[in-house]
């Protein structure tokens, strides 16, 4: 179901605009799409550094908004924590020479401009007045947005991995030595009375690993130190890993032909479906929202609970489910985390790649499908 937003003066679309982005956002460009006077989300830009050549960042703005299917016109609001300051000749609000490339560029493309706004601690006005006044925020709920949650918190809110207690990781660290002890073994090596039955049983588990990543997803992180310890196992290896994400991005029949094509290519350099590729591209058809949220939150306790070195899997995985539900900003803070743990980590180097380019995947521009 479509939620419809009305907003009848620019202080009414301010109240809006969290809403419709999932957050309220600071040092960000944040544009809207239009289509026929509607629009069906927010796509958010950092500000650009002083030392940024204005006339790109206005290209990749405006090039954004236009992915957006059947998009006609554009809205843009800027939030800053500088101050406006007065000069002789009137009010000059923070970012203008910005937002003038930016508009200027969205002319040329063919885009009304609908509204463009600037928010500052003091208060907020409109770039398109020859002398901008400040007026104060209304902070009553915005028409429609009752129900939808809090919104309060910025683009990173809900990044932190969640706490977890000490007595747990030591638990899921003892359980993944064990594991590994099992399965990274030769394959003619028997079990021995001194391997742990738990160990063993957990092993089990990945006899399947397409089941396994189902049972994962539907206990969302919920998981005894052993089976969190499998799923670890399981996520420093890119092999699996990519399986992982490729199968909750679409179902246990795509993450069987993941790790089909997957083991083929390793064994035989045979060519992995072009249909899986795109997966994860951000290509095709729409992922389930619920679902890579769930395997969002899973990953997540996984990173929480992970020795250190094993940190890098779990949390580029939160970074593709984050990017992949078009919330780049988290994916970056993932990113700068593996980043911080190991510099040479190969999937995270490419998604920071795609996110440093703007790219965000194809289904996030789609009428009904746009993404925050």
């Amino acid at each position: 179901m479509t939620t419809v937003l009305r907003a009848s003066s620019s202080s009414d679309f301010l109240r809006v605009i969290p809403s419709l982005a999932g957050f309220t956002p600071r040092e960000s460009l944040v544009l809207l799409p239009f289509h026929a006077a509607r629009t069906t989300g927010a796509l958010r830009l950092d500000l650009p550094r002083r030392d940024a050549h204005l006339s790109e960042y206005a290209d990749t703005a405006v090039a954004l908004v236009a992915r957006v299917e059947r998009t006609d016109a554009v809205a843009l609001v800027v939030y800053t924590d500088d101050e406006a300051y007065a000069t002789r000749d009137g009010l000059v609000l923070p970012f203008a020479v910005g937002v003038e490339a930016v508009l200027a560029r969205a002319e040329d493309a063919g885009l009304h401009i609908v509204d463009a706004l600037c928010v500052t601690p003091s208060g907020w006005a409109s770039y398109l007045v020859d002398e901008p006044e400040l007026e104060e925020f209304d902070d009553a709920p915005a028409p429609g947005v009752l129900g939808i949650g809090d919104v309060s918190g910025d683009q990173w809110a809900g990044a932190d991995l969640p706490d977890v207690d000490l007595a747990e990781c030591e638990r899921v660290g003892r359980a993944l030595l064990r594991i590994a002890d099992v399965l990274d073994r030769a394959d003619d090596d028997l079990p021995t009375a001194r391997d742990d039955p738990q160990a063993l049983a957990a092993a089990l588990l990945l006899d399947d690993v397409p089941v396994f990543f189902e049972v994962v997803l539907a206990m969302r992180g919920e998981l005894p130190p052993f089976a969190m310890a499998a799923l670890l196992w399981c996520l420093d290896r890119p092999l699996l890993r990519d399986v992982a994400l490729t199968q909750w991005a679409t179902d246990i029949i795509g993450g069987i032909r993941t790790l089909d094509a997957q083991l083929g290519f390793a064994e035989h350099c045979t060519a992995v479906p072009d249909d899986l590729g795109e997966v994860f591209l951000g290509r095709g058809p729409r992922p389930d929202p619920d679902r890579l949220g769930r395997a969002l939150t899973t990953v997540r306790a996984a990173a929480a609970r992970a020795p250190l070195a094993s940190r890098p899997g779990p949390l580029t995985a939160a970074a593709w489910l984050s990017w992949a539900l078009g919330r780049s900003s988290h994916a970056g803070r993932y990113l700068d985390m593996v980043g911080e743990i190991d510099p040479e980590y190969g999937l995270a180097q490419l998604l920071t790649t795609m996110i440093g380019a703007a790219v965000l995947p194809e289904w996030a521009f789609r009428r009904g499908e746009t993404a925050a």
